[in-house]
């Protein structure tokens, strides 16, 4: 018997993606070891999903694959238990290793059209962008979502280049027909201007990973976001 050498090119999905949040107020919590200090970056999460985070980013640029789905393992029990998606940055084959929810890209990543064909159609692909350009390109490949920064100034990336401001944002949000979150120095104080610029919610590191109390610091922004 001759066997069958076709294979299907769809990536395995184990488990039903959890969908990108719809309508506007989302709070998008990016993980970061070095704003956790010597903190728990779980117990910091599970603080997160107490006060309400609608998105939970795993971001590890320095980490080496493995350390990165042992950790993703442990974030997804407690997303999937809150019914919030997993999103891994820049790394499509851990998303892939974990059956996580979606994988973000910037500009210097894989090409998202890539991203797109290896995840498939379910999961969630997010795309940083900084202009119009950029977003109506990510609206092509097939992105769920983009995140347009930095807006203010972030200390969590040294190299994302001089804030951009607020009036990019507007130009974007009119011009895609996709979810817009902005990124990029957002605290309590201005996350109501980013919503009322355009977008859809905010997306932090700093301003919950690095909080104090990360689940009043959430609670806190989703309360702010909401009155954009």
């Amino acid at each position: 018997m001759a066997l069958s050498t076709s294979t299907d090119p769809s990536p395995s999905v184990l488990t039903d993606p959890i969908p990108f949040p719809s309508g506007r107020g989302i709070v998008y919590v990016i993980t970061d070891r070095r704003a956790a200090g010597e903190r728990s970056l779980i117990e910091i999460v599970r603080a997160a999903l107490r006060g309400g985070a609608h998105v939970i980013q795993l971001r590890d640029k320095d980490a080496p694959a493995r350390d990165m789905i042992a950790l993703g393992e442990e974030l997804l029990s407690l997303t999937r238990a809150a019914g919030v998606p997993l999103i891994v940055n820049d790394r499509v084959d851990v998303a892939l290793a974990l059956d996580a929810d979606g994988v973000h890209v910037g500009q210097d990543d894989i090409p998202a059209n890539m991203a797109r064909r290896i995840i498939g159609p379910e999961r969630i692909l997010g795309v940083s962008v900084a202009t119009v350009e950029q977003a109506q390109q990510a609206a092509r490949d097939g992105a769920t979502y983009v995140s347009v920064g930095d807006l203010f100034g972030t200390p969590s990336k040294p190299d994302a280049g001089p804030p951009i401001g607020l009036a990019p944002l507007t130009e974007i949000a009119r011009a895609v027909d996709l979810p817009v979150l902005g990124i990029g120095g957002i605290t309590i104080a201005n996350a109501a201007s980013v919503v009322r610029a355009g977008a859809v919610g905010v997306a932090v590191i700093s301003a919950v990973i690095g909080a104090p109390d990360p689940e009043t610091a959430t609670r806190a922004l989703r309360d702010a976001v909401a009155q954009g």
